[in-house]
């Protein structure tokens, strides 16, 4: 952990003097004789100790008076490992800052979601971050208008509005103040490109050294459900339901980013739907933190050395990753395709893809909550599990968002019937977040345990399993990588 890393000195000076990429997200350095601040990597000569200050977040520096750096660009760093890494207040505010909840809702919404008092946010956001929600939020609107004005030809006032501001002088006001540069400034430093097609948008998602994708994408290739998701050409493709709209994502793995392309029915949503692709791929993991921890084990140490930097495939829909978690229990993962494409196909809302290939987004819980059970082909008590759990995700007495309490939650699902711990654990690892979520239960992951060597009881493994934490998500990608058999979704 490296909370509050920006109070250490000594340890950040190393950090710039040494151009360490790791550390990207995690700081930002202010230059007290430019008036600039910029991510630790950049490359510029590192300025003296003396003239250096380092601040928790863009949002503080940008409060602070320094405007960003042209030749790094700190707006694009990838963001702090520790917002998906805890489950405290701050991070689970941050999570819903990132997911656009005070551009729509404003401090109040965000409060009321967190069941706190604005004043109790502000105070904590502004005590380990340096800025309070506003200032984060407008240091994301910032962000989001660079994109667009590097991205697209959209006339300026149509990137003030997606990009969330309220006015077009204050969109000025802000990129001017943010970037030193006016918006038509920033547009002509970039060459221009082919124009994409109305709507869509090419982007790179930066990530933490080393990034392995073949479990990442090979899960998600694995099991996608036909008509939401696909692979295709290199990369994984699927629907998104946003605030204002739906979209379309292609996002396929490089040496360096993961290069995004979007069509969205609303560009408001630019924001959110970068914030749930990033998380559906975790691309703000530090995996040299994790593995470290793993390679303590002398035995998973081989597996880290051999693919070191794997990532937990998550989700971009907490409520669709749950219902599809039921779909497959005790199933093959081509029979939970199989329930799941049915639902699609007669409950799902009709999208156009531009590209073709994806016909729907994935039913909501109010869609599947007045399905007839008596359609579902599926056991008896699967129907009832089904149908129980999303009339509550409907009603709202269940709630899975990025703002969700890890515990709560975990509490929540344990009591409804038909949901074991295997089911809890891997809707707590995907859909959740929590990076310590482990399959112990899993036929996989006990397989994998028993020819590593490891113990394959589930009580025995989880004991070993101690030391892993708090990676076991991570350790649980190591196993299942070593299993030469399909993935099959067996416990409840």
């Amino acid at each position: 952990m490296r909370n509050g890393m920006h109070t250490d000195i000594e340890r950040c000076v190393r950090a710039v003097q040494s151009k360490d990429a790791r550390f990207d997200g995690w700081f930002f350095t202010a230059v007290l004789t430019t008036r600039i601040y910029c991510r630790p990597s950049c490359p510029v000569v590192p300025p003296k100790p003396q003239n250096m200050t380092f601040y928790p977040s863009a949002a503080a520096c940008q409060q602070a008076g320094f405007r960003a750096c042209k030749r790094c660009r700190p707006d694009t760093s990838p963001g702090s490992p520790e917002w998906n890494q805890r489950a405290d207040l701050v991070a689970r505010a941050m999570r819903l800052i990132g997911d656009g909840v005070v551009d729509r809702e404003g401090v109040p919404g965000l409060a009321a979601r967190l069941g706190y008092s604005t004043r109790q946010i502000e105070r904590q956001l502004l005590a380990e971050l340096g800025a309070g929600p506003l200032a984060l939020a407008r240091a994301q609107r910032a962000q989001t208008a660079r994109l667009l004005i590097e991205t697209t030809a959209l006339p300026m006032a149509d990137v003030a509005f997606a990009a969330g501001f309220s006015s077009i002088r204050t969109f000025n006001d802000t990129v001017r103040e943010v970037f030193a540069l006016s918006p038509s400034e920033l547009r002509t430093r970039v060459p221009r490109k082919a124009e994409p097609a109305p709507g869509a948008l090419s982007l790179r998602l930066p990530f933490r050294l080393p990034l392995n994708p073949d479990n990442l994408f090979g899960h998600l290739a694995a099991t996608a459900v036909p008509g939401v998701e696909e692979w295709r050409d290199g990369a994984y493709r699927r629907t998104l339901r946003l605030p204002y709209g739906h979209g379309v994502v292609a996002l396929t793995p490089r040496p360096d980013h993961i290069a995004c392309r979007l069509t969205l029915s609303d560009l408001r949503d630019l924001p959110v739907a970068i914030s749930r692709c990033r998380r559906l791929l975790d691309l703000d993991a530090d995996p040299v933190a994790v593995d470290d921890q793993l390679r303590g084990d002398p035995l998973l140490a081989p597996l880290v050395d051999k693919a070191p930097g794997r990532r937990v495939p998550r989700t971009v829909d907490e409520a669709e990753f749950a219902v599809r978690a039921v779909l497959g229990q005790q199933v093959s993962t081509a029979a939970a395709r199989t329930h799941a494409a049915r639902l699609v196909a007669a409950h799902g809302v009709p999208v156009d893809d531009p590209e073709g290939g994806l016909t729907h987004l994935f039913p909501s819980p109010e869609a599947l909550a007045v399905v007839d059970p008596e359609s579902l082909a599926m056991p008896r008590t699967r129907r009832a599990t089904f149908t129980n759990l999303v009339r509550q995700l409907a009603d709202g007495t269940l709630h899975l968002g990025v703002e969700s309490d890890w515990e709560e939650s975990r509490a929540r699902l344990l009591a409804l019937p038909g949901f074991g711990p295997w089911t809890v654990d891997v809707i707590a690892m995907r859909a959740l977040g929590d990076p310590d979520a482990f399959l112990a239960t899993d036929l996989g992951i006990r397989r994998a345990a028993a020819e590593l060597g490891l113990p394959s009881s589930p009580a025995a493994l989880t004991a070993r399993a101690a030391a892993w934490r708090p990676w076991r998500a991570y350790a649980v990608q190591y196993l299942w990588a070593t299993d030469r058999h399909p993935i099959n979704f067996l416990p409840v």
